[in-house]
């Protein structure tokens, strides 16, 4: 990780919808927190994100609401974009599927690969709603699963046995806008011969080292099912037009054009810095590696359908790692904005706790290998005990006491041997921290560094600096200047994770702007900028009753319409 080159990406949220807890938790944060870690490490680092605003998704929205579909996506783009510039997720560049430089990258995708061979015509049968006078998307059909028996499974995929669906598979199928049954019509469309790459696809799966045993698990399960062709286009009018003759008044199935936002956005990012060829050395570099941080639900396109894509293609770089986390649920159910239940994210930035506050317990429940569950008494209890009373306790009483008794300067020109012993295991944890870092298991970082943590506490107790600075001023100097560097550490680690946060902690101990590589350095002289204050205030009750009923309570999109 300290050389090449890293593309981080994030999956694609749809903009018919305004994110929840999980949508945060589930991909966003730790798309961040691995970016971060990352640039710390002084490796070349790009993070990309985008909005998917094509296909039948926004066109019904949009109809619901009495808006154009380009109404509904300006409004929910900046939405999105808001709030995840609140919760401070460090992207690059955050674009949007309906620019024009995605419409190009997209035809300009697909050309290449009807060249290829690997598009052909065929015939699909469509759900149609005879009430509202459309196609339907996928996902707009529900029914009962007819593997699993799910009975709101979706179109495109049942959420509770992840298996790919067409509606027409569905049993009961109904219309998710009016609950009317749909009639199934044949319609002209392009299909993706995903079967003339199973075989490549199979020995590249297989060789992932990195991936987590559940994503390579799953996407060989769908291999041993066979791939059949997929169909690329769609009966719409909001999307990107296919450039084919015959086919001109389509476009392109939103689940096709989706991931090429991936590369239109890099594209974007290099002509915004001035450099039109910036992108390739992300996607055609072999030296890149790509990760890919997303849902469960996302699984299944992120190993099959976009690498086949990708290999239909050729020439561009293939998913170094598919983070494909679990869900997060709200206290003992599946977060629902229809029966308003979870954490909404419009409404966070009125609670009035430090952004960093809510990074901190999210890291918590990141749903790395099984699903989690937000929780306001856990929230209460990680905030106050873990980051206030141990992270924040150590690090304010140390400075604390070296501002009161040392004006703030703290000079050792050499460590004792207790000293000494203090920050090797320091420095050991933190390795162990950056390491997990790199394994982008964000949940067992953190619980190094709040062991660092407990042992600046426990030195700091142990070793009672406020006997020792009436009897043995040198030994007492000695004794919070490894604390300082203990503090030191802490921040430097933390700064993936709560970057404001970490920063205001190195500034105050005189180390701003500082990489990864300083975990237990010595540092013979501490000089703090100024006066300490508390770092992480202690969560009230009051607060979190606030923190309830704003951050529980779902605006509907059309409130973003009125007037």
């Amino acid at each position: 990780m300290n050389s090449g080159r890293v593309l981080v990406l994030c999956a694609l949220p749809y903009t018919n919808q305004v994110p929840h807890i999980g949508n945060i938790v589930g991909s966003h944060l730790p798309a961040d927190i691995f970016a971060r870690y990352c640039r710390l490490r002084g490796v070349e680092t790009l993070f990309v994100g985008a909005t998917d605003e094509n296909g039948t998704p926004t066109e019904v929205a949009a109809l619901e609401l009495g808006v154009s579909p380009k109404e509904l996506t300006d409004a929910l783009y900046r939405v999105h974009r808001d709030i995840y510039s609140w919760f401070e997720i460090s992207y690059d560049i955050f674009s949007r599927t309906s620019s024009p430089t995605h419409h190009r990258t997209t035809q300009e995708f697909f050309a290449k690969i009807y060249d290829e061979g690997y598009v052909t015509e065929g015939v699909l049968r469509l759900p149609y709603c005879e009430n509202d006078m459309l196609f339907l998307p996928d996902r707009y059909v529900e029914g009962i699963c007819p593997i699993c028996g799910y009975e709101l499974a979706r179109g495109d995929q049942c959420e509770k046995c992840s298996t790919l669906l067409d509606p027409i598979q569905l049993i009961k199928p109904r219309c998710k806008i009016d609950g009317s049954a749909p009639v199934f019509k044949d319609s002209k469309q392009l299909f993706l011969e995903l079967g003339k790459v199973q075989d490549r696809l199979e020995s590249w799966i297989s060789s992932r080292v990195a991936w987590r045993d559940h994503v390579t698990s799953l996407a060989l399960g769908w291999l041993r099912e066979g791939l059949k062709k997929r169909s690329i286009t769609r009966d719409l009018r909001w999307g990107v037009p296919v450039p084919l003759d015959g086919y001109r008044d389509k476009v392109f199935y939103v689940w096709f054009d989706a991931p090429i936002g991936y590369i239109s956005a890099t594209k974007e990012w290099g002509e915004a810095n001035g450099n039109r060829d910036a992108w390739k050395g992300f996607w055609t570099d072999p030296e890149t590696r790509i990760y890919n941080f997303l849902g469960k639900d996302n699984i299944p396109f992120h190993t099959i359908f976009w690498p086949g894509m990708l290999f239909a293609h050729g020439g561009l770089n293939l998913p170094y790692d598919v983070v494909g986390l679990q869900f997060c649920n709200y206290e003992g159910d599946k977060i629902s904005k229809s029966k308003n239940w979870g954490i909404f994210c419009e409404n966070i930035p009125q609670v009035g706790l430090d952004p960093d506050v809510w990074r901190y317990y999210l890291v918590s429940i990141i749903p790395e290998t099984r699903d989690t569950e937000f929780k306001w008494d856990d929230f209460k209890n990680k905030v106050n005990n873990e980051l206030v009373a141990n992270i924040g306790n150590f690090v304010h009483r140390t400075t604390t006491f070296a501002w009161n008794n040392f004006g703030g300067r703290v000079a050792v020109e050499r460590a004792s041997g207790e000293e000494v012993e203090l920050v090797h295991r320091v420095t050991r944890l933190g390795e162990e921290s950056l390491g997990l870092l790199g394994e982008v298991r964000f949940r067992d970082a953190m619980t190094k560094i709040l062991a660092i943590a407990d042992l600046g506490n426990e030195y700091f107790q142990g070793r009672q600096p406020w006997k020792l600075v009436k009897d043995d001023i040198e030994e007492c100097q000695q004794v919070i200047h490894a604390c300082l560097m203990v503090c030191d550490a802490v921040a430097i680690l933390l700064q993936p994770f709560l970057p404001a946060s970490s920063a205001k902690i190195l500034d105050l101990l005189g180390t701003p702007d500082r990489g990864l590589s300083g975990v237990g350095k010595h540092r013979e002289r501490v000089m703090l900028s100024g006066k300490p204050v508390i770092p992480f205030r202690k969560l009230e009750d009051s607060e979190l009753e606030r923190a309830k009923k704003l951050a529980t309570k779902s605006r509907p999109v059309s409130d973003y319409f009125k007037g």
